[in-house]
């Protein structure tokens, strides 16, 4: 009687596998020993936030201390521009993000200052930027896209995703287009609970399918999923989960209605609320890996050996007990590997010697900024340009994850540069809630008598209490500037009005030259 042995994985290369697909994070600006340790024995990847950045001189050193065992590793950050930087935390982007390029609407430019982008990831040693995000921001009450779309108008969104991947991978830079099958219709921030879509599939196709299509046809390596809920697609797992979503409409050929989509298909991060708190990371790593994800983002907030030795140990554990095909993980950790060495080729070439780096044009993301300012006048209050030193106030909402609250926005230090003794106040939620808004207005009305009144808004269309705040102020006040540097669905207000389309520090240095009336040194 011949007795029938149950094929069990190789182990070391299970293991080998099982790291190949994770991509975490780590503190400081120094790689930890365990970090070297997992990559020697098969990590794939890493991820960089702003906590592993000071500087580029520190940052160039830190890749070439994570290459050491690996050459062909992925290093990946989330470098949109605009208000999503963590190449220059510290300070704000030097290129602005994609509503200000969506407004200008000039796709060659999209694709100039997405190259510029990737030649400054490139030249510090960044290979993968999880960007762009070709969500359409067909709501305009979302807390978490916003700024970071290119706009509400689909056919736009789509030209634009396209000429960023193009620029960015023309730096040799992998591009990520994000969130699949799009976040812009949302009012849930998903790393904080599970947004919702309830629409048909056929208005999904139309409207929000489009740009991400127009990044496959650009040639994307990656494309990120998004932790979503969209019942008309699958009505039992969100899309980062969903073998419907990620190996049907996005895998799948296009004479079935699929998106035709070869690459990497990396998560979104696994610890967001909208999948941690509904699954568990080690769970929802192996379901998304098990629906056609490649490669699991996590360590934005989670970034210990622990949670490495977790989530690898739970693949091990899923494909070992049949719950995870051997060859769905082996495939994906290809794909890994496959897009490791293009990066490292697009790099170095396929000869020995490294190129030279090109150095990035740093004066193409002012010009930009520039262009995407929409400038409106009160015809009522002459506007005179500021001489002398202003005083600036700062409405400022509270930042969503993705954005973060270490980055500096607006106005107020800029003119301090110019107008040394410029005085400035930052108001919160909290203030105004604590106050009523009348007395903080009137102290406000106070504290800037005898200077100009610069009032600084973020979204002011969505946050009642700053809304508020600024008509009472303009009441007081009707010769005061406005710099709205979010998304601008309210009605241009104040003796001068200035959009920037986003809170980029070159978005701010562009109003502050119309504020000011003098151009700035650079550019």
């Amino acid at each position: 009687m011949s007795i029938l042995i149950p094929t069990v994985p190789d182990s070391d290369q299970l293991h080998r596998d099982a790291l190949a697909v994770l991509q975490p994070g780590f503190d400081g600006t120094e790689p930890p020993e365990w970090v070297h340790r997992h990559i020697a024995a098969g990590l794939g990847s890493v991820a960089l936030f702003g906590r592993n950045v000071t500087g580029q001189a520190q940052l160039t050193e830190l890749c070439r201390e994570l290459r050491r065992e690996n050459p062909d590793l992925l290093i990946a950050i989330d470098e949109e521009g605009g208000d999503v930087t963590r190449l220059e935390v510290g300070s704000g982007s030097s290129w602005p993000g994609n509503l200000a390029l969506g407004a200008v609407d000039d796709p060659a430019l999209t694709r100039d200052v997405a190259r510029e982008l990737g030649r400054a990831l490139a030249e510090c040693g960044i290979n993968f930027n999880w960007a762009p995000a070709a969500d359409v921001n067909s709501n305009p009450g979302n807390p978490v896209i916003g700024v970071r779309s290119f706009g509400a108008d689909t056919e736009l969104c789509a030209r634009h995703t396209a000429a960023w991947v193009e620029g960015l991978q023309s730096a040799g830079v992998a591009a990520c287009a994000k969130h699949f099958p799009g976040h812009g219709d949302t009012n849930v921030d998903s790393h904080h609970g599970l947004p919702l879509i309830d629409v048909a599939e056929d208005l999904l196709r139309s409207r929000d399918l489009p740009p991400f299509a127009a990044a496959v046809e650009a040639g994307a390596k990656a494309v990120m999923s998004a932790h979503i809920m969209i019942p008309a697609l699958d009505p039992v797992y969100p899309a980062t989960l969903s073998e419907a979503v990620l190996s049907g409409l996005l895998r799948g050929p296009q004479s079935a209605g699929g998106l035709g989509y070869q690459g990497l298909i990396v998560t979104d991060a696994v610890e967001m609320g909208a999948i941690a708190d509904t699954y568990g990371i080690a769970e929802g790593t192996v379901l998304a890996l098990a629906a056609g994800a490649d490669a699991i983002c996590v360590g934005g907030g989670l970034c210990d050996e622990e949670t490495v030795l977790q989530l690898r140990d739970a693949i091990v554990e899923a494909v070992r007990s049949g719950r995870l095909a051997e060859q769905r993980l082996a495939d994906a950790a290809a794909r890994v590997r496959e897009l490791g060495s293009w990066a490292r080729q697009a790099r170095f070439g396929a000869g020995a010697a490294q190129a030279a780096p090109v150095e990035p044009d740093l004066a193409i993301g002012l010009r930009a900024a520039r262009r995407a300012l929409k400038v409106t006048e009160d015809p009522a209050q002459p506007f005179l340009p500021v001489t002398e030193r202003p005083y600036v106030v700062s409405f400022s909402p509270e930042s969503n994850i993705a954005v973060g609250d270490e980055t500096p926005w607006g106005v107020a230090g800029m003119l301090a540069e110019r107008f040394p003794g410029t005085r400035s106040r930052s108001v919160g939620p909290e203030q105004a809630e604590e106050a009523e808004l009348e007395p903080l207005v009137a102290a406000l009305v106070a504290e800037a008598q005898g200077r100009r009144l610069v009032l600084v808004v973020r979204d002011v269309h969505r946050h009642g209490w700053m809304s508020a705040a600024l008509r009472l102020l303009l009441t007081s006040r009707p010769d005061a500037l406005v710099v709205e540097m979010g998304v601008p669905q309210a009605e241009p207000v104040g003796a001068l009005h200035i959009v920037t389309h986003g809170a980029a520090r070159v978005c701010g240095l562009a109003a502050v030259e119309v504020l000011t009336g003098q151009p700035s040194v650079r550019g």
